[in-house]
């Protein structure tokens, strides 16, 4: 978006088009008086401002600053070259700038553009702390804007903001669940969507949040791709390099999720997840418009949310986790209790996750009740363990140029595969019911398999995992 200035006329007026919210309205007043406090004239006559396109609404604060320097620029009170900048900012009436939401995203466009950005000291140094202050000016105030705009200064000192570390859970502390622990390992690697199935307090939900911990920290384009994605919905990442972990609430609504809102679409979880792992607990109980509404972002990668007016596509390229309980009483199948659920409850239950939905989850398991040997055992592998694996496993993936949950059959195709691989996928798909989309799905998760074990050829015991993650659904 850009800010356009006219000043004409006699009549003095101070109008701001481009479908301004009241915010936005009422910042004439304070660039009025942030101008005057800073030693300025206010033209005394008819000024316009445009903030362009003038089709799509505009909120908040933020435009106080850009609207001032161009006031200025358009009465000759600074050179016109000092407005072709990115800025953010709202004004005191003492013309101090405070702090708003959407500076990282500004400081990432102006990057891009090679221009200046003009932020205050705090959004400037939530900018420096993801490695995007290359083009960033601090400024405290609108004097400081001015010099700084017209090449006069370099601004204020940014001040030093310490990334907030975050922890995961370690896998140390999952007692048991052998296979289901080498499940999340393959997800990990691969990127590969995974549901779990078992009884309450088997442990589902404690695993799914151990994933973080195992899975590679984000670099380079992921850090501020991801960043600016959650600046757009106003938020902050504590710790910019560990991957995304969202896990919405099974109330949530379709906005939430997918994305949407009045006005402007901002992103939904399934965005804020991106390049990270978007967990839903309790699958069966989302509601089932909502959960076939995730196919398409979990197919492509990304969700295009239409308005009244409004168009935004959100980048979608998240990791789906979920875990759900095989009957509503939770016991179906248990070794110790039984299931007490009215008869269809059980099927009416499981016909809630429809069969499209199912196909897109690359790995399904069993997830049971823990056996009391392995309560009394002591501590499994950690996740710092394990996660050397998958990062070994995701270098020989980024030397191919494409996470394995993302290669399409072009690439899997030219991959190493032994002669035997064939057979063991032709009968799969005679005798069972995998699908078009399944043969590729189980590829793919052997693959996965194979760089774990550092093979350099796909081989028949691969596959017969993947179709063993495959069956369990």
């Amino acid at each position: 978006m850009s800010v356009e200035v006219f000043i004409g006329g006699s009549k003095p007026s101070f109008q701001i088009v481009g479908l301004p919210d009241a915010a936005v309205r009422e910042a004439k007043e304070r660039v009025r008086a942030a101008i005057s406090a800073s030693g300025r004239s206010f033209p005394g006559r008819r000024v316009i401002v445009n903030l362009a396109p003038a089709d799509l609404p505009k909120g908040g604060s933020a435009y106080d600053l850009p609207m001032a320097l161009g006031v200025l620029a358009a009465a000759n009170e600074i050179p016109r070259r000092a407005v072709e900048v990115v800025a953010l900012g709202e004004l005191a009436l003492n013309g101090a700038v405070r702090p708003v939401r959407g500076g990282l995203g500004a400081a990432l466009i102006a990057e891009r553009k090679e221009m200046r950005c003009l932020l205050p000291p705090d959004s400037a140094a939530e900018a420096n702390s993801l490695g995007a202050a290359s083009s960033v000016v601090a400024v405290r105030n609108l004097v400081e804007a001015v010099s700084a705009a017209s090449g006069e200064s370099d601004g204020a000192a940014i001040p030093h903001l310490e990334p907030t570390a975050q922890a995961a859970a370690d896998m140390a502390e999952v007692r048991g669940q052998t296979l289901v622990r080498r499940a999340l390992e393959v997800a990990a690697a691969g990127g590969h969507h995974l549901l779990m199935t078992g009884p309450p307090g088997a442990g589902k939900t404690m695993l799914a949040r151990c994933l973080p911990g195992i899975l590679p920290r984000l670099t380079g384009h992921e850090v501020g791709d991801t960043a600016l994605t959650w600046a757009a919905a106003g938020m902050a990442r504590p710790d910019p390099t560990l991957a995304p972990f969202r896990s919405p609430h099974h109330s949530a609504s379709m906005a939430a999720v997918i994305g949407g809102g009045s006005g402007i679409p901002v992103p939904g979880e399934a965005a804020l997840a991106h390049n990270g792992v978007l967990f839903l607990d309790e699958l069966g109980e989302f509601p089932v418009h909502l959960l076939d509404a995730l196919r398409q972002p979990m197919e492509e990668g990304h969700v295009v949310v239409s308005r009244k007016g409004a168009s935004v596509r959100f980048a979608t390229a998240f990791q789906l986790v979920a875990a759900t309980n095989p009957c509503p009483c939770g016991y179906a199948g248990d070794r110790l209790r039984q299931c007490d659920c009215p008869p269809g409850a059980i099927g009416r239950y499981r016909r809630r996750l429809s069969g499209p939905l199912l196909d897109r989850f690359d790995i399904a398991v069993r997830v049971p009740r823990v056996a009391v040997s392995d309560m009394t055992g002591g501590p499994g592998e950690s996740s710092s363990v394990v996660a050397s694996r998958v990062l070994a496993a995701r270098e020989r993936q980024d030397e191919r140029g494409e996470r394995n949950a993302r290669v399409g059959r072009s690439q899997l195709d030219g991959m190493q595969w032994h002669e035997a691989v064939a057979g063991t996928l032709e009968n799969a798909m005679r005798n069972s019911a995998l699908t078009a989309r399944g043969w590729d799905r189980v590829r793919r998760v052997a693959a996965t398999i194979a760089d774990l074990a550092g093979a350099d050829q796909i081989e028949e015991g691969h596959v017969a995992e993947a179709l063993a993650y495959r069956g369990q659904r």
